[in-house]
């Protein structure tokens, strides 16, 4: 191996971007995951959670797309959700689409989980620092 592809892949490893954030993900998403785990929930599941308040009713494409989540993995958070009493389906005027809504266990959930949240927010907060939490909020609201 030559030095100069040391050299490069020394560069990568220090400077990629995308590796650097794959990273970041684990360690945030661990931070909130911890919080969640005494009320049940994973960081994901409390998210839709609160999607589900604020947007009354939701169609599951229309999540996938918002969290950039493949619909594999949203149907079997929303399957783990449903079973566990927190979603449930509504009828829509248009057969050929599922929408899902919050259950009152599923808010009580929320709501005993928020605390939890606020606790790991702010934890994150304080790691990554001001500036980078609103980069993040630029680029995906």
């Amino acid at each position: 191996m030559k030095a100069a592809d040391k050299q490069s892949a020394l560069q990568v490893t220090k400077k990629c971007l995308a590796g650097k954030m794959k990273t970041v993900d684990r360690i945030i998403t661990k931070i909130y995951d911890d919080a969640m785990r005494p009320h049940g929930l994973r960081v994901t599941q409390f998210y839709l959670l609160a999607h589900a308040i604020r947007n009354d009713c939701f169609r599951q494409a229309d999540v996938c797309a918002a969290l950039q989540i493949n619909d594999s993995t949203m149907s079997r958070n929303i399957q783990r959700m449903k079973a566990n009493g927190w979603l449930e389906n509504v009828e829509s005027e248009d057969k050929r689409e599922t929408l899902f809504q919050i259950t009152s266990l599923g808010l009580q959930t929320f709501r005993k989980a928020e605390k939890a949240w606020k606790k790991a927010q702010k934890q994150t907060d304080e790691l990554v620092g001001d500036p980078i939490v609103e980069a993040f909020s630029r680029l995906t609201n």
